[in-house]
């Protein structure tokens, strides 16, 4: 039976993970405080599996962590916090969950769209600090929608774009038999959009994937939303021609280290909406997660 131990539960996420983790389920310790990264292997002392949500597990941290035989990572990135590699020559298995909030993602996506299309952050800002900013917006009805990656998530975005009466195109980077949209090349689809969504994985083949080049082909005024990975996107660039005006908006939900620290070049910018990594926490997607992530752990 695996040694199991959750490493960076919240209040929050205890609330719903008890309503999940039953009494007939594999024991899992929960620790609730956050953990510095030099402190990681005296805190898994003794356990062979770790449930994490946000702890970073770097090659230096990996190699001190010798009883550590499994990581089950809440989501399905984990290359944004575990070097994959380095688990890889060590014999530490990473699983990760994929499906869990593919609706609650593509609703955050839709949201960061509607968002960006109506300048609603920046009016609410302007109105909680006493001013008074109307701003004009852009309308959703017969604008194109290019969708990067057409898996679970990009599905759904699909749907929740067409409804709204947006013509969705999709580009994936490999074949898929039963698209619910047309399928175009990526510089089409860059050049065609009026908003870009990115439902991509971050691996070896997909970092900076919207680099320098992919960015400046983008049809000028773009809005682009991120839900998937701030690694797909070259952000040097992106600053670049958002200053530029090339690149109309950009909607995030991710960043190259979260959180993100105070010099962070987004948070000085003007044309962007930000959001804290929540695309996927509703209380649905969540306990769906910890099921997952309870049934993971008990396989080893």
């Amino acid at each position: 039976m695996p040694r199991t131990l959750f490493i960076d539960a919240t209040p929050e996420i205890d609330r719903l993970w008890r309503r999940v983790h039953t009494p007939g389920d594999i024991a899992v310790d929960t620790a609730m405080a956050p953990v510095a990264e030099t402190d990681i292997p005296q805190r898994i002392r003794g356990y062979d599996t770790v449930i994490v949500d946000a702890t970073y597990f770097r090659a230096a941290t990996l190699a001190h962590c010798r009883e550590l035989k499994h990581i089950v990572f809440l989501g399905t990135g984990a290359g944004s916090f575990i070097d994959l590699a380095a688990a890889g020559r060590l014999g530490i298995k990473v699983s990760t969950i994929k499906g869990y909030g593919d609706s609650a993602v593509a609703e955050h996506a839709m949201a960061l769209l509607m968002a960006a299309a109506r300048n609603l952050a920046a009016m609410h800002v302007s109105l909680r600090e006493g001013g008074w900013r109307v701003m004009q917006g852009v309308g959703l009805k017969g604008k194109v929608l290019g969708l990067v990656g057409l898996g679970g998530i990009g599905r759904e975005m699909a749907r929740l774009g067409q409804g709204v009466g947006l013509t969705t195109i999709a580009f994936n980077r490999s074949p898929v038999p039963d698209a619910p949209v047309p399928l175009v090349g990526i510089d089409d689809l860059l050049a065609r959009s009026d908003f870009v969504s990115l439902h991509l994985a971050l691996n070896a083949g997909t970092r900076h994937f919207l680099d320098r080049a992919r960015l400046a082909g983008l049809k000028a005024g773009a809005i682009v939303v991120n839900t998937a990975r701030a690694g797909l996107v070259d952000e040097a660039a992106l600053v670049d021609l958002l200053r530029a005006g090339h690149i109309g908006h950009y909607a995030t939900d991710v960043y190259a280290q979260e959180p993100p620290g105070s010099d962070e070049p987004l948070r000085a910018l003007a044309g962007v909406t930000l959001t804290a990594h929540a695309a996927y926490n509703t209380p649905e997607a969540a306990m769906t997660m910890y099921r997952r992530a309870i049934d993971l752990a008990a396989e080893g």
